[in-house]
This record gives C-alpha cells, sequence and structure tokens, in this order.
C-alpha cells in the first residue's frame, strides 16, 4: 500500500491511499474460502457450500470489512509516519484517478490545533460547594408523600394545591376555538402550567362556575399566526378535587424498598440520593465554570471547520427532536448553532490536550464508583453494572464522561478559585 499527505489547510490534510487490487481480492477470496469451511446453509454439506453460494451471501459483507481494516492500517501509517494528531473522524471517499489494477482512496483529515502554553494557573474559576440539611429531607418527604397523594373530589371553591377540571371556549380574530363544543383540560393551581391570570380566575370559582377574561399570547407563542394576539376565552370550573396525603408510615416507607420499614433509615437513603444527585449538580456547575473560562482564554485558536459543523448539524438535530416532543416546529438551521457548537468542540479539544499533555489517564476507581452512582438508581443495580459492562458502546460512552470530570477536576484545581456556598435548592438549579 502506498499512502502519500498533502496540506490542504492549517489544520486539514488530504491522505491518498494506494491499494493493488490483486492483492485486496486475494484476501477477499482467502477470506470467503475460510468461511465455506465452516458456514452451514440449508442444502449443503458443512464444509461443501459451493464458493459462488458463500460469495453471493457472504462477499459485500467481507469486501466491507477487508477494505475497511485496509484502509485503517493506511491511515494509522500515516499518521504515525507525519505525526498527526487528528481531531474527528476521517471522511474517507474513492479516489478519481485510479490507475489500471489500483484502487484509491482519499481520506480528509482534520488536526487537532496548536494551542500554545496550556498555564490553567491563569483561569479564575468559582467552585461552589454545598450540602444536604435536615429540610431538604424532610421537603423530600412531602414530595414523595404527595407523589402518592389521592385526588378527593371536593364540593368548595377551589384553591392553590387543588387539582381542577376546566372548559374553555375562546374567541380570536372572530373565530371561535374550537369550532364546536369545549376544550378540557386539567391542572394544578398554582404549578404555572397555565397563565398566571387564569390561574388567578380560577382560584375562589365554584363547581360549575363561568368566567370570561381577555389573555394576551406570548410573542413566542407557537402558532405563529395568533402570537401576541389576545384571545377572549370563557372559562367553566367543572371538578375540583383536594389531595389527601398519606400517613409516613411503615406501609408507605416498604413501598420505597426499605425492607425494615424504619423511618430513620428511609431518611438515611433519601439522604443518600439527595447527595448523589447535588455531586452531579456541582461537577454539572464546576464543568460549565471550567469551560467558559477555557472558552475566554482560548477562543481566538482556529478550529477544525468540519468538526464544527459536525457539532453543530448534531445540536440542530437534538434541538428539532426536542421540539417535535413538544409539539412545535424548529424554525433555526444549524447555523444558528455554530457558536454553541464551537465552544464545545473547543473544550472538549482543549480537555484531550490537556490530559495528553500531563499524561492524564482515567482512574479506574473513579470510573467504576460512577458507574455504581447510576446503577444505585434502578431497583436491581448490578443487572445496570452488567449491562455497561456487557455493552462497549455504553461503557465508551461512560468513560469519556468520567475522564472529561477528571481533566475539569485537574484543571480546577490548578485554577484561580474561589468558594461559593449554595443552599442544596440552589445548586440544583441550572
Amino acid at each position: 500500500m502506498q499512502v502519500s499527505v498533502e496540506s490542504t489547510g492549517n489544520l486539514e490534510r488530504r491522505v491518498i491511499l494506494s491499494l493493488p487490487a490483486g492483492d485486496v481480492e486475494a484476501q477477499i477470496g482467502s477470506r470467503l474460502r475460510e468461511i465455506a469451511h465452516s458456514v452451514r446453509i440449508k442444502g449443503f454439506r458443512p464444509g461443501k457450500v459451493p464458493t459462488k453460494v458463500v460469495e453471493q451471501r457472504y462477499g459485500g459483507q467481507v469486501r466491507a470489512e477487508i477494505l475497511d481494516g485496509l484502509l485503517r492500517q493506511g491511515l494509522d501509517q500515516a499518521v504515525r509516519e507525519n505525526e498527526l494528531r487528528v481531531a474527528g473522524l476521517p471522511q474517507v471517499s474513492p479516489g478519481e484517478d485510479a490507475a489500471e489494477g489500483e484502487l484509491k482512496y482519499v481520506a480528509a483529515v482534520e488536526l487537532v490545533p496548536d494551542f500554545g502554553e496550556l498555564d490553567m494557573s491563569k483561569l479564575e474559576v468559582v467552585r461552589h460547594a454545598s450540602e444536604v440539611a435536615d429540610g431538604d429531607i424532610e421537603r423530600m418527604l412531602e414530595n414523595l408523600r404527595q407523589q402518592r397523594g389521592n385526588w378527593v373530589k371536593v364540593e368548595r371553591a377551589a384553591k392553590a394545591g387543588d387539582l381542577v377540571n376546566v372548559e374553555t371556549a375562546s374567541i380570536i380574530d372572530g373565530v371561535r376555538m374550537p369550532a364546536e363544543g369545549v376544550e378540557k383540560t386539567s391542572t394544578v393551581l398554582g404549578s404555572a402550567s397555565m397563565y398566571p391570570e387564569v390561574e388567578a380566575a380560577l382560584a375562589g370559582m365554584q363547581p360549575g362556575e363561568e368566567k370570561t377574561l381577555d389573555v394576551t399570547l406570548p410573542a413566542d407563542w407557537h402558532a405563529a399566526q395568533f402570537a401576541g394576539k389576545t384571545i377572549t376565552s370563557t372559562f367553566r370550573l367543572a371538578d375540583v378535587f383536594e389531595q389527601s396525603l398519606p400517613e409516613i408510615d411503615a406501609a408507605f416507607i416498604r413501598s420505597f424498598g426499605v425492607k425494615s420499614g424504619e423511618l430513620e433509615q428511609f431518611k438515611a437513603d433519601i439522604r443518600s440520593n439527595l447527595e448523589r444527585e447535588l455531586k452531579g449538580a456541582l461537577m454539572n456547575r464546576l464543568r460549565r465554570e471550567v469551560s467558559e473560562q477555557l472558552v475566554a482564554a482560548y477562543k481566538d485558536v482556529e478550529l477544525p471547520p468540519r468538526l464544527v459543523e459536525s457539532e453543530a448539524n448534531a445540536l440542530h438535530a437534538n434541538a428539532a427532536d426536542q421540539a417535535r416532543r413538544q409539539g412545535q416546529q424548529l424554525t433555526a438551521t444549524a447555523e444558528a448553532f455554530q457558536d454553541a457548537a464551537r465552544k464545545r468542540v473547543l473544550v472538549a479539544l482543549l480537555v484531550g490536550e490537556v490530559a495528553r499533555r500531563n499524561d492524564l489517564r482515567l482512574e479506574s476507581e473513579r470510573l467504576n464508583e460512577t458507574m455504581r452512582l447510576i446503577a444505585s438508581t434502578y431497583e436491581q443495580p448490578q443487572q445496570v453494572i452488567d449491562l455497561y459492562r456487557n455493552d462497549p458502546q455504553l461503557m465508551q460512552g461512560l468513560q469519556n464522561r468520567v475522564m472529561e470530570e477528571q481533566v475539569i477536576d485537574w484543571i480546577a484545581e490548578r485554577a484561580q478559585h474561589t468558594e461559593q456556598a449554595l443552599s442544596f435548592q440552589d445548586a440544583l438549579n441550572p
């Protein structure tokens, strides 16, 4: 195999791979003969499957595997010999001017930029600290009671905390919506799931009572033709329900998997869960702090254009998917995500460069601890751990996450930092 490298930009290289077609065909034929000796195909005895049949069934797959392996070898050779530090995945395509008896491929490769000096002591980072207080545990206990509560129908005026069934008919631009009948919806007063003026109007209403009021829709309303317009709505309060909460007794506690049914053990488990959640929240805050500092310090570094474009497309696709799940349609193009994509790529490359220059290695103890923490949120933790250990893709994602957190911690320890205390609730609020 012949390998050559051409420069096509500051961070772009063109790797040309030339392979003798005869050698490739020989490897493919050898692999197909190996398969023919062991493959079982209905209608043929083992080891007696005709080569033509094996080629028809497995030829395409074998050819792809052989070519992929050879191209990987060639790219690895080019990277080693030219001391290239590759960013992202190469784009491989067939070459146009292959000679007779030759297979030619071209790989477009992007490189990690030269960041120059990486002095983390110049960064200024705010490190947030927090802890789980007794009040946080009591608040969680109350939340759990509400989750297990029952709604009981009452015949009285609605008030905050009540679940109400509401029937609505609206008029906008002279058009009734819906054209016939009413729209039915339910909400808990005080949950802010409806406009404040609507919730305020519903509070104090008796079942069967009606009210009419004008509501101005926001400028970013999902139905663009109605955005910013005033709608006249008539609300009828159909039903009122108040919540009946269970007692925190042994049966209630056992329903959450605490076999002893003891309150102190239940509180200890809640504290453990909240501390795990807090640890993740504080790491997310630290990641944002360090990322912002890295972006500010290295904002002028040139980045691989295709890698940034790929990240922008991924962000756009995620946003579009999220909008669809919410019943909306994303109007922004991938171009709108370029700035966010550039920042993400910059931070990712810097984290990798810091790890490389300082010979940082993934700590197995930290990896196992993170895996155990993730697994502890499920009813059968060992099954989750086994799932990670048996799924290379899942494990690779976890390793990348833990390694990133490791490097973020390493950077933060060497940066100039100030401590800022937060309550548990504030720490969890992004």
